[in-house]
Order: C-alpha cells, then sequence, then structure tokens
C-alpha cells in the first residue's frame, strides 16, 4: 500500500469515525414527548411524513398522537404510520382520542363508539397508553360527569385487555366547575382508578397546585404535558421557559407523581409551530430539571 492510499483510507476512516461520534452526541439528552396536536396545521398542509422527520430533527424521541379515525392515523393505517414512526427513530407512547359523545363530533370513533378497534390499533403501533383528551361543551353537565365515571372504568377494562393503560387529560373546567359540592377532576379520581395525564399549564390556570394531586393520589400521574403561561394579564401559552411555571418546583415532585413520560403541547403559537417546539425542546435541554 502507497503512501497516498494508506492517507485517504485513514482520512476516510477518520470521517466515519466522527460521523459515528455526531450520530450519539449529546448521549445524555433528556427524551422529551411531543404532542402533535401542537403541529396539526403543519400536518394538514405538508403530511404527516414531513412533519415527523422535522420532529425527529429537533431531537424528539417520543410523540403523543390525536386524531386518530376510521382505523387510521394521520389517514395512514397503523402498519403504515408505525413505519414512518420507525424511520425517523420516533416512538408513539400515548394517543389522544374523545368520548365519542358529543353531538359536534358526530358519530367518530371514541370511547363509546368502536372502542375496541381504537385500542387495537393503538396496540398495533406500540403506544402504551390511550388517553381520553377533551370534553366538549354538551359533555359537561352534573349527569354527564356521573356517566362518564362509568364509561370510563367500562373502558378502562378493555384498554387493560389490549395491554395499554388508561388515562384523562385534563383542561381547567374539571377544576372551574361543580359536581354535587366537588370539582370533576376530584370525582374522576376517586371513582375511577385511570391514570392522570396532568396538563400543568390548566392546573395553573385554574389556580390549582399540581404538588397537592401528587401527595393526594401518588403514582397516579404518569404522563405530564408541559407549556408555559406568558408573563401578561391574559396568561396565554407559551413556549417552555419562556413564561411563569416553575417546572424545576415542579419536577422535584416527579417520583411522587409517578411520572414517566413528559410532552411539550402547545395549543397555539404565536410564531411558526415548529419554531416554538424547538424553543422548549432547547429550554428543557438547558434545564436542571426534567
Amino acid at each position: 500500500m502507497n503512501r497516498r492510499i494508506f492517507l485517504q483510507q485513514t482520512a476516510s476512516m477518520s470521517a466515519l469515525a466522527l460521523l459515528g461520534i455526531q450520530a450519539q452526541a449529546n448521549p445524555n439528552a433528556k427524551s422529551v414527548g411531543l404532542q402533535l396536536y401542537t403541529l396539526r396545521n403543519d400536518i394538514q398542509k405538508e403530511g404527516i411524513e414531513k412533519v415527523l422527520a422535522e420532529v425527529a430533527k429537533l431531537g424528539y424521541k417520543k410523540v403523543e398522537n390525536f386524531g386518530y379515525g376510521q382505523g387510521k392515523f394521520f389517514g395512514k393505517t397503523p402498519t403504515e404510520y408505525l413505519k414512518i414512526l420507525k424511520d425517523n427513530g420516533l416512538e408513539a407512547i400515548s394517543g389522544h382520542y374523545l368520548t365519542g359523545r358529543s353531538k359536534a363530533m358526530g358519530n367518530a370513533d371514541g370511547l363509546i363508539r368502536n372502542w375496541e378497534k381504537v385500542v387495537d390499533d393503538a396496540a398495533a403501533i406500540g403506544q402504551k397508553y390511550a388517553v381520553i383528551a377533551y370534553l366538549f361543551d354538551d359533555e359537561r353537565k352534573p349527569e354527564d360527569y356521573k356517566q362518564l365515571i362509568d364509561q370510563l372504568n367500562k373502558g378502562q377494562e378493555v384498554v387493560k385487555k389490549a395491554g395499554l393503560e388508561f388515562g384523562y387529560h385534563n383542561h381547567d373546567f374539571e377544576f372551574t366547575q361543580k359536581v354535587d359540592g366537588q370539582k370533576p377532576y376530584d370525582l374522576l379520581l376517586k371513582n375511577t382508578n385511570i391514570l392522570m395525564e396532568i396538563d400543568l399549564y390548566w392546573v395553573a390556570k385554574a389556580n390549582e397546585q399540581a404538588v397537592e394531586y401528587f401527595n393526594n393520589y401518588p403514582g397516579r400521574f404518569p404522563l405530564w404535558h408541559l407549556k408555559d403561561m406568558a408573563n401578561t394579564p391574559e396568561k396565554e401559552f407559551a413556549e417552555v421557559g419562556l413564561g411563569s411555571i416553575d417546572f424545576g418546583a415542579l419536577f422535584k415532585h416527579a417520583k411522587k407523581a409517578g411520572l414517566k413520560h413528559y410532552f411539550v403541547e402547545q395549543d397555539v403559537c404565536k410564531r411558526p409551530p415548529l419554531e416554538s417546539v424547538k424553543i422548549s425542546m432547547e429550554n428543557i435541554q438547558k434545564a436542571k430539571w426534567g
């Protein structure tokens, strides 16, 4: 082997080694999830393939789905969607679903309609959790909450059979309403044993203390939603780290809460959503918590 060939091969091996180092850069990076609802407009315009590729480039490793319907995730069959996830090094840990009770959603799949199919498809893409995401205005009467308790308990049996865990995601109305003198959120905690995906923004917006719930119901909060609250009179949504929520203080109670996964979610963004989730990711990685 002459000197020129030797140097060329050495240079090539050095380049490959450098690429390997870069591919494994920041091995201690926090494993952060993203609720894809944040990017709903981008998904509609550009397609799920392109958006998930961008999400992966930002360093996200986990996603939480939304909008499942008629056996498909973002227009893809479970098999097709799982391949897109794997191609981008992503895992769909959880998924958001509706109850199917609201007239606003017609005959959409949900807790009371095609639930076994919904859950089986969730299991097929590797989801660990199925979460009820939201109650519409016509689902919030006192009798609706009482009925919901029974529906959640029955729905949980289906979820368990599929090997998943069942959860509920809050907004602020579960704290501001009253049913027989109790907050709906408290009723759900007391009368079911489903898990709670706690949205820390909405808890703060309702002037509640998440830590009190962690202490009163230890282990019931394996999933958290992270978005910040702007320092304005409107207290609108903000990127994580750019608002008033003390995430560091909350994460001190993560073990008590039972935290396993947390997801960035920003319902409304003042800047392009991909830019917003990039800022949140960067601030989480720089933070001492998480």
